[in-house]
């Protein structure tokens, strides 16, 4: 039983984008306090010598790459930033951010061109995906940016996108 919990808490914490607190993983494993900080005490020896830690603070906890391998984790998630990218495809890909939810026909109509192939190339990068339908004619996908988007661009949320400036299209 206890190895279930420390694996369901240790999937948990990997699945999870933000840290959790441990009234949220007793309530996601159905399980009371003193069980789940055996399963945590469990879970971080496990990962001694291991690429992730778990990380504590107060009752905040959350897996994280151990420092050592910080740098070529960084390389392995943002292969992007080198240049990868086309011009049309970071083109599109800011439309994209700065106007989410956006269907592919105002994308097209800001860039004055047919996006179906970077649009295509994007979502298979897990830069973009459908965030859901339009209410217009067909239902037209509504395109929106990914977690990856945030990695490989290397912001904490939408929020830290740089302010676009007055005098473009």
């Amino acid at each position: 039983m206890s190895d279930d919990l420390q694996a369901a808490i240790e999937a948990i914490l990997f699945s999870s984008n933000r840290p959790l607190t441990l009234r949220e993983l007793q309530q996601a494993t159905d399980n009371d306090r003193t069980a789940v900080e055996r399963a945590l005490g469990e879970l971080r020896e496990a990962l001694e010598g291991r690429g992730v830690m778990l990380m504590r603070h107060q009752d905040e906890l959350h897996l994280a790459t151990r420092p050592a391998f910080a740098a070529a984790v960084r390389r392995a998630l943002r292969p992007e930033v080198s240049g990868k990218l086309s011009a049309a495809a970071y083109e599109t890909l800011a439309i994209v951010a700065y106007q989410q939810p956006v269907p592919r026909s105002r994308i097209e109509e800001v860039r004055g061109v047919n996006c179906e192939s970077v649009l295509t190339n994007l979502e298979l990068r897990d830069l973009i995906a459908e965030v859901g339908r339009g209410s217009g004619p067909g239902q037209p996908k509504l395109y929106g940016t990914t977690m990856r988007f945030l990695q490989v661009i290397g912001l904490e949320s939408l929020e830290h996108l740089p302010k676009p400036t007055v005098g473009g299209n």
